[in-house]
């Protein structure tokens, strides 16, 4: 009987303690004040340090764009660009446009021969696939928008974090390890910068960038000034000239980001704000989105046959119209009105069937064989007011162009890639474009960015966004599909396995487990083609519990070093 009591009494503890346990793990990532979700537990840190001083959501993202160009450098930037979109505190919605430019001197063949073939690789590393940067000037106009704290403020993490160095972390060691030898092939001329090197990056070892905290002092002092004129003008202009580039001191002075109207759209209870044209992602997502409505995907349980078979074929859809009618607004006609229309989707919908699989050289004509790239990233976060801003940031490829600015400490871009440099033939991405997206001076390249606010019953509801390329959107719309169609908790939806299908190449990819055998082979049955890929997307999501508290879900399934971080 004794032996039952003190039995009885262990158990009770163990239990007690098991609770606790969970109850700590699940308060970790619910806040109260304030939210920030990054790719890199330090970029979070800093974020989160600028909501405690007062400083509200856009002060926080300013903070972090500048630090994630020195602790993730393979897309957070400063030679890049991106697109944030905003919704204040009292429900206003907006985006900001920083999305990089083509070169005053850039034209539509540029990177074909003299029998107009494709020269490989031009587009995608060295200089002359550079576009005109536009994070500084972004974060210099979100700032003075909606900013509370002082710009100086809001640079000086960054600065420090430079001058101190990052210790690397194995996710972070690898990936400098396995660009490495590309690094070093297009900058050989600087040895003495800390990411080229002559033997492997070690896991803790210390990355000092005193060029880029220099760099960063000058956008600290100056503003704008302090990169688009002045010596860092100077050493991006001297590093294009150098390897033959375009960027001249016009296209850095002339360079401006732009507010735009937030894409707005309904799906069922949910109001949808994300980013219009140049990006792709606002309209496919809100297109796919319908489609699940017109499909009523809560009927189905996630991973089942109907549930991926749908998805795919309205992927299929989708992206053969982006591919044919989307690019930058103030260049082209986007029809943005009649591809969201109802009438439209039904129709555009109306011949995918549960018993065959549509041909992608059917829906449009074309060939792609392979996706080269996943790369980007993104952040989201919310403030103790309410304000609300998912930006998603890049070079475009782990570590853009390859190319560092001499003296500067920082990689350019490749954002041309992002182009349509010949009708039919893919990007890194495997996306293919035609001539709404092809090169002019000074146009804004098609993305596929897809920074995206939620409300629900008028009310905050999440915060989303993905790196990945071409399957940012497809990332996005299944983190939506899960909370709302499949009601899984903040985390789970972020944890959930990942499908990708883009019409080219007819491939679905799938993430490894993702698809059960069963459904596996049903799908193969149809004649759907499947890749596996180790990941897809990397969310960096927030949610409001019916507390009205905030719930930050990093992916660290797919990214160890991703961290929301709150108070």
């Amino acid at each position: 009987m004794k032996l039952n009591k003190t039995l009885s009494v262990i158990i009770s503890l163990f239990l007690l303690l098991a609770c606790n346990q969970k109850n700590n793990l699940k308060s970790d990532n619910i806040f109260k004040n304030g939210v920030v979700v990054t790719a890199h537990y330090l970029a979070s840190e800093v974020g989160t340090d600028i909501l405690k001083q007062g400083g509200n959501a856009f002060d926080a993202a300013v903070a972090v764009q500048f630090a994630l160009a020195v602790v993730y450098p393979r897309a957070g930037n400063i030679g890049g660009g991106g697109f944030a979109v905003i919704r204040t505190a009292k429900g206003e919605s907006i985006s900001l446009d920083f999305r990089e430019k083509a070169p005053k001197a850039s034209f539509e063949d540029m990177y074909l021969d003299s029998l107009g073939n494709v020269i490989d690789g031009l587009s995608q590393t060295g200089h002359l696939a550079v576009g005109v940067p536009g994070s500084v000037d972004g974060m210099v106009n979100l700032h003075q928008k909606y900013g509370k704290l002082t710009w100086t403020k809001l640079l000086q993490p960054a600065i420090d974090l430079a001058r101190e160095g990052i210790k690397l972390s194995k996710l972070e060691a690898d990936k400098l390890n396995a660009y490495r030898e590309r690094i070093c092939e297009v900058n050989s001329d600087k040895y003495d910068c800390c990411y080229v090197c002559q033997k492997d990056f070690q896991v803790g070892e210390l990355l000092v960038n005193k060029d880029l905290e220099e760099v960063l002092i000058r956008i600290r002092d100056k503003g704008r000034d302090g990169f688009y004129s002045g010596k860092t003008a100077d050493l991006i202009v001297e590093e294009i000239q150098n390897g033959n580039g375009l960027i001249t001191y016009a296209d850095l002075k002339d360079y401006k980001s732009i507010w735009r109207p937030a894409l707005v759209g309904n799906y069922r209870d949910c109001k949808i704000i994300s980013m219009p044209p140049p990006s792709s992602g606002g309209i496919a997502l809100l297109q796919l989105l319908k489609g699940a409505e017109i499909f009523d995907f809560q009927k189905y349980s996630p991973g089942s046959f109907e549930h991926i078979h749908l998805m795919v074929e309205l992927e299929r859809r989708v992206y053969a119209d982006r591919a044919t009618w989307l690019g930058d607004p103030d260049y082209c006609s986007v029809p943005v009105n009649k591809l969201l229309s109802e009438d439209y989707l039904v129709n555009r919908f109306s011949n995918i069937g549960m018993d065959k699989k549509s041909n992608s050289q059917e829906i449009k004509a074309g060939n792609v064989e392979v996706i080269e790239s996943f790369e980007t990233t993104h952040f989201s976060i919310v403030d103790k007011w309410g304000n609300a801003v998912s930006v998603t940031t890049t070079l475009n490829g782990n570590y853009g162009s390859k190319v560092i600015v001499k003296g500067g400490g920082f990689f350019l871009n490749n954002e041309m890639d992002d182009f349509s440099i010949k009708p039919g033939v893919p990007n890194q991405f495997g996306l293919v474009g035609g001539k709404a997206n092809a090169i002019e001076p000074e146009k804004r390249m098609l993305s596929s960015m897809t920074p995206t606010i939620i409300e629900k019953n008028g009310k905050l509801f999440m915060v989303t966004g993905s790196p990945g390329g071409s399957t940012i959107i497809t990332s996005v719309f299944q983190n939506i599909i899960n909370a709302v169609e499949f009601k899984m908790n903040p985390q789970d939806c972020v944890n959930a396995p990942r499908i990708h299908s883009q019409w080219l190449p007819d491939k679905v990819y799938a993430e490894i487990d993702a698809i059960s055998p069963s459904v596996k082979r049903g799908l193969q049955d149809l004649g759907h083609v499947i890749q596996e890929q180790s990941r897809i997307g990397m969310m960096a999501n927030i949610a409001i519990n019916g507390d009205g508290l905030l719930v930050g879900a990093p992916d660290t399934l797919r990214h160890k070093d991703s961290r929301a971080i709150g108070y």
